[in-house]
């Protein structure tokens, strides 16, 4: 069986959007600043955008302020110089700060190599609050900024989406990021505007 083309399946679903001449509000799940700011320039054309930052994997607080932060900074700053491309400002919504639903979650996975098991619950924790609130506040679409990683399977993330999604008003948007030098694109964003990088995705397992 060939593997999926998400990238020329997002390709195809924003072609259809193009073509009813809508700008539809898309729920986009941001882990952080610099995976968030290729992806924004991908979509803000195209949808009315808010960053929806909940990522309860970040267990330390102050790390998980300081990427807030950092988002909603470059939110102000491409709002500022592409005002004239966007379909509406790039919004920020702060989900809650909840470290102990991800140990929940997680509990008995925590020796569990990086990139397995524990991380795919994480994803769907995250892609699951990420549709609670696009539902409860009308969005058409959502998303997730996590397919830009190329540490990060895809496959599984959009597995995730879709899984969720099902019979659901809202569409998730399938996506590969990190395609057309997407990545790459993050990090030169990165470094124009002096984003903080971290080293480390976000709980503590990944930091050790």
């Amino acid at each position: 069986m060939n593997a999926r083309n998400f990238e020329t399946e997002m390709e195809n679903m924003i072609a259809s959007v193009r073509e009813r001449g809508e700008k539809p509000a898309l729920l986009l799940h941001a882990c952080c600043a610099p995976c968030a700011s290729a992806c924004l320039l991908r979509l803000m054309e195209d949808f009315a955008v808010t960053a929806f930052y909940y990522n309860p994997n970040i267990t330390d607080a102050e790390e998980y302020h300081k990427r807030l932060e950092e988002l909603k900074r470059l939110a102000g700053l491409l709002n500022e110089a592409y005002e004239d491309r966007m379909a509406s400002p790039v919004r920020v919504a702060e989900g809650p700060f909840e470290p102990e639903l991800f140990y929940e979650r997680v509990r008995g996975l925590e020796a569990c190599a990086e990139g397995g098991e524990r991380c795919f619950l994480c994803y769907e924790q995250r892609l699951e609050k990420t549709l609670r609130v696009a539902q409860d506040e009308g969005f058409a679409y959502f998303a997730t900024t996590l397919t830009l990683s190329p540490l990060k399977n895809a496959a599984r993330i959009n597995e995730i989406g879709e899984r969720l999604a099902a019979g659901s008003a809202v569409r998730y948007l399938v996506s590969d990021f990190k395609k057309k030098d997407g990545y790459k694109k993050s990090i030169e964003l990165s470094e124009k505007y002096g984003l903080y990088r971290q080293r480390f995705c976000g709980c503590e397992f990944s930091r050790r």
